[in-house]
């Protein structure tokens, strides 16, 4: 029995690299599910493996998954009750975002963090395509830095395409297993590109008209670095999903809120209605910012978050 790390997963066939360097591609033998997780792909990217060798195939046949510490999730693309794991066992997540080329949301950014405050997974920040900025985009650029910085996420400012000194983000990365994501053509692969020299990812180009990347990563992949460390590549993802989590809990992956919610006049608060509510009153006050509250009724009203 041999034992890795699932480098690349297509769905039916796994790459998985062992301590010793040697890369094995593997296929799962019968039905392999994990408990209580309805989940399109038994495997991800990250997973520990143990895998014996078929007799004169060359191919591996992984028969365990090692117990995960952690994961990030999605919506299954066509299947509303099911789930699809994106990778396991992260360090860090780094959320690529961008004020424009294209537009991502306050709604989108608060998701992905909620979802990771939900399955223990630090998140920075990282602004990219700043080299394009107008005035107007820099005014939002300071605004949103400010809300999340003010929360306790560490937020930073890139040019993946134009700027030459990356240290930052490598300092970010070294001996770390990070996942990095962000909407399509917001320079996902272009900063990997940069930081690894060699791998050439393919890289997204930008409609003109709808200003929104087009996907060129259809499965995750994890990288080893030159300087130490991996990075996960993902595909470009339109919704995270925070899967098994009630609404009336939501507000716990809210970090200020919940910091608020300790002065509410009902204990069972869900911060939409109820009067004596301390986190709506922290909005009108501005000591949480409007759109992230946007964010929460968002996510709270769309039914679609409960799959189970």
């Amino acid at each position: 029995m041999k034992t890795g790390i699932v480098f690349k997963s297509t769905g039916s066939r796994y790459l998985v690299k062992t301590p010793q360097g040697e890369d094995v591609n593997c296929t799962i033998k019968g039905k392999l599910r994990l408990n209580d997780i309805k989940s399109t792909n038994p495997i991800a990217v990250g997973d520990q493996v143990s895998f014996s060798m078929e007799e004169n195939e060359g191919i591996g046949v992984i028969c365990e998954i090692k117990e995960r510490k952690n994961y990030i999730i999605r919506k299954a693309s066509n299947l509303s009750k099911q789930t699809h794991i994106i990778a396991s066992n992260i360090d860090q997540a780094l959320l690529l975002v961008t004020i424009n080329y294209p537009i991502t949301t306050p709604v989108f950014i608060d998701r992905f963090l909620a979802s990771a405050e939900a399955y223990r997974i630090p998140v920075k920040i990282i602004f990219n395509k700043v080299d394009r900025y107008d005035q107007k985009h820099l005014y939002a650029l300071s605004e949103m830095r400010s809300i999340y910085e003010n929360i306790g996420y560490q937020t930073y400012t890139i040019s993946a395409k134009m700027h030459d000194d990356l240290s930052i983000i490598v300092e970010l990365l070294k001996d770390k297993v990070s996942v990095i994501s962000g909407h399509s053509g917001v320079g996902k692969s272009t900063l990997i590109n940069r930081i690894q020299p060699g791998l050439n990812l393919k890289v997204a180009e930008i409609s003109d008209i709808h200003q929104s990347g087009k996907h060129t990563t259809t499965f995750a992949e994890m990288h080893q670095l030159n300087f130490g460390g991996y990075i996960i590549d993902t595909p470009g993802i339109r919704g995270y999903g925070l899967i098994d989590i009630e609404k009336e809990e939501l507000y716990h992956y809210f970090k200020e809120f919940f910091e608020h919610s300790h002065n509410c006049q009902y204990s069972n608060c869900t911060h939409t209605h109820e009067p004596g509510c301390a986190v709506k009153q922290a909005v009108e006050d501005e000591a949480i910012a409007l759109s992230r509250y946007q964010s929460y009724l968002s996510i709270f009203e769309t039914k679609q978050e409960k799959y189970r």
